[in-house]
């Protein structure tokens, strides 16, 4: 709590005012249940024992909201104040809730629960855990619920008439309608683009947090730079960084080459930071594009609007990841075959091929998926011989092109074109195959913390899934009721689609095909090893959502509360979890922080070497992003001073410059310290 201290306060600020601007009006009871749910998520939320650590989040036990005193008194309040509202309306609302599709909207609740809470170590704590998450998150249903019931039935059908107004309802049919890129469109991209860019200068303070965008950030910096590696640096040991490999008399980075490149146009405008946000607007544009050829107007662009506001997209794309350019090319990729499948010539299949060749480039695995899925969507045009196979085999022609790039990369610096440097590096640092696809003991890096069962089989699979499905509860729309219920209403009590199989299908190839990789993918950014699929997930969440307000027979006033309700948790996404998440996570995420960016930038080292004491990440790691491209070249050089014997060799290395001891965030506690300096060499040099 107390990192965000201020979230609850906030949420009183927006819900006061909301119940001023409500109280004389007839929107009087929706205006003081919706305060109460976004105190009340506040609240809940604070009660959430995540941090800027890598580790899943958890509810606090009840034996320990004690340690919270605030935040549990005032969701006890609030729970008590829902529970007795809706003593009120529970018997008139359960009959149209469930009728004769109770055991569907039983599958639905246990979905509800099921992932409101993932594994601990203690079954009893897990047990409990998915008790209280799922009672939050009914408390939270509840609340929504009593706030579109207070509604006048007049006012809740002028609601589904807005929403057929601004989301343009009684439109032509997509397969009579032309997918076009309207004002909508340009300002959910213009959203998707704006916040993460916000978020990347006021969360993440254009800083890298995570290892992978360390070695990002370099290797982008040398390609920027027109090289394909970099001398070792001597003495090696105190500028070692993770993915970061010495091999051949080379140090390069040895993740995939595509991701790099593009950062490296970045680079090169002065604007790394901006390269992310920017794909996310484009692929915001790509979703609503898409969603019209599958989708009638309301369905693409509620769908769109839930995609431009996840906070899985939108933390995303405020970092360096690789994940935001990977979804771009593949959204590029799937919107030319749904052009090809609605007629256009088969040439645009190459074109979409390189998009799919530009995923390989990224995230190999994810190139597959997408081959595959994108392949047999291609050969399903009619007709079949003509059309079908023709747009098939010049969709696979124009994805091998591409992807074949890879080939002379990886011969320049494994000697082998079918070896893959990342490949290479893991065997050589954790073993032959540990990092393989498929299963066996000898799979995993040894990361314990994150990959609790040596090797993989069947318990890493279902582990793997539930805290998959358990991030995308949580990250997907950000709902204080969760992400999964419209997802599993959809999935087990709507009537489904064409499309919807298609989107299920795709979601489902991405995780199947992923259950035969060791690794989750960890805590950091939601799912991310699954993010291929929040595309598909905001689109079947929106034919969710409209599958609920939509039934057969469904009156005005009713739609309308649906929708309502819908709106409710999108401002609660916005005004609630999104600031939290920002301050709670990722500010400083794993401790690492731009303190000594700072004195750099201040010219305060000037071309002396500076020696950080403490951890490889986030001590040095942070410290290594500010190093000449080549050491030595001029500027300061920040080496890890990480024993004494490799003291000793950067002393001997540098023995013509000034030197300075700084201590990192984990030696300090709070934030890098300048400890001595400038000396010369003699000064720091061991007894």
């Amino acid at each position: 709590m107390s990192r965000t201290w201020w979230l609850i306060p906030l949420a009183a600020i927006v819900g006061l005012g909301l119940i001023a601007l409500t109280f004389r009006g007839r929107w009087r009871g929706t205006g003081l249940w919706t305060a109460a749910g976004l105190i009340g998520y506040a609240a809940s939320l604070g009660l959430v024992d995540a941090g800027p650590v890598v580790a899943y989040q958890h509810y606090l036990p009840p034996w320990r909201w004690g340690s919270a005193p605030l935040p549990a008194a005032l969701f006890g309040l609030y729970a008590a104040a829902v529970l007795l509202g809706l003593a009120r309306w529970l018997a008139r609302a359960r009959p149209s809730l469930t009728g004769r599709r109770a055991p569907a909207v039983a599958l639905v609740a246990l979905a509800f629960v099921l992932t409101s809470a993932t594994l601990s170590k203690d079954p009893l704590v897990y047990g409990v855990e998915l008790l209280v998450a799922g009672f939050v998150q009914a408390v939270h249903l509840g609340a929504v619920a009593l706030a579109v019931l207070a509604a006048p039935p007049d006012l809740a059908a002028s609601w589904s008439r807005t929403f057929d107004r601004l989301f343009g309802a009684g439109e032509a049919p997509a397969a009579n309608r032309r997918p076009t890129i309207d004002r909508f469109g340009w300002t959910m991209a213009a959203f998707a683009t704006v916040v993460p860019a916000v978020l990347a200068l006021v969360a993440y303070e254009l800083h890298p947090h995570v290892p992978d965008e360390v070695c990002y950030l370099l290797h982008a910096r040398y390609f920027a730079a027109g090289r394909l590696s970099l001398p070792v640096p001597e003495p090696f040991a105190a500028f070692d960084v993770d993915l970061m490999f010495a091999h051949g008399g080379r140090w390069y980075s040895p993740v995939p080459i595509g991701w790099p490149a593009v950062l490296a146009i970045g680079v090169r405008l002065g604007g790394p930071w901006l390269v992310n946000p920017i794909l996310n607007g484009i692929s915001t544009l790509l979703v609503y594009r898409l969603a019209q050829d599958l989708y009638d107007r309301p369905t693409a662009r509620l769908g769109t609007l839930l995609f431009a506001l996840s906070p899985w997209n939108l933390f995303l794309a405020m970092s360096l990841l690789t994940h935001s350019v990977s979804l771009a090319a593949a959204l590029a990729a799937a919107v030319g075959v749904a052009a090809f499948r609605r007629g256009r010539p088969a040439g645009l299949l190459l074109l979409a091929g390189t998009g799919i060749g530009m995923v390989s480039l990224v995230r190999p695995l994810e190139g597959l998926i997408v081959a595959l899925c994108l392949g047999f969507w291609a050969l399903g045009a009619r007709p079949f011989w003509r059309r079908g196979v023709l747009g098939a085999t010049l969709l696979a022609v124009g994805t091998i092109a591409a992807g074949a790039i890879t080939l002379p990369y990886n011969r320049a610096l494994t000697g082998e074109a079918g070896r893959f440097p990342i490949m290479l590096y893991t065997d050589t640092l954790y073993g032959p195959g540990t990092n393989a696809m498929g299963f066996g003991p000898n799979r995993g890096l040894g990361w314990s913390g994150l990959d609790p069962f040596p090797g993989h089989g069947a318990i890493d699979v279902l582990v793997n899934l539930n805290l998959n499905f358990f991030a995308l509860n949580v990250e997907l729309l950000g709902w204080a009721i969760g992400s999964i219920a419209p997802l599993a209403w959809l999935l087990f009590v709507s009537r489904k689609r064409r499309s919807d199989w298609w989107m299920l299908a795709a979601v489902g190839a991405v995780v199947g095909v992923h259950s035969f990789y060791w690794f989750s993918g960890g805590p950091d950014f939601g799912p991310r090893y699954w993010y291929l699929i929040a595309a598909p997930c905001a689109l079947l969440a929106a034919r969710g959502v409209l599958g609920v307000a939509d039934r057969d027979g469904e009156e005005p006033s009713r739609r309308g509360r649906i929708l309502g309700g819908a709106a409710i948790l999108m401002a609660g996404t916005l005004l609630v979890f999104l600031p939290w998440r920002a301050g709670d996570k990722y500010h400083r995420y794993r401790g690492m922080e731009p303190s000594l960016r700072t004195l750099a930038e201040a010219g305060t080292f000037g071309d002396d070497v500076v020696l950080v004491r403490g951890r490889r990440h986030p001590d040095y790691a942070a410290a290594a992003v500010l190093n000449p491209m080549v050491i030595n070249e001029g500027g300061p050089v920040f080496a890890w001073d990480r024993s004494p014997e490799v003291r000793d060799s950067v002393l001997r290395r540098f023995a013509g410059r000034r030197f300075w001891l700084v201590d990192g965030p984990t030696v300090t506690g709070n934030g890098y310290r300048v400890v001595r300096g400038p000396v010369d060499a003699r000064a720091l040099a061991q007894p």
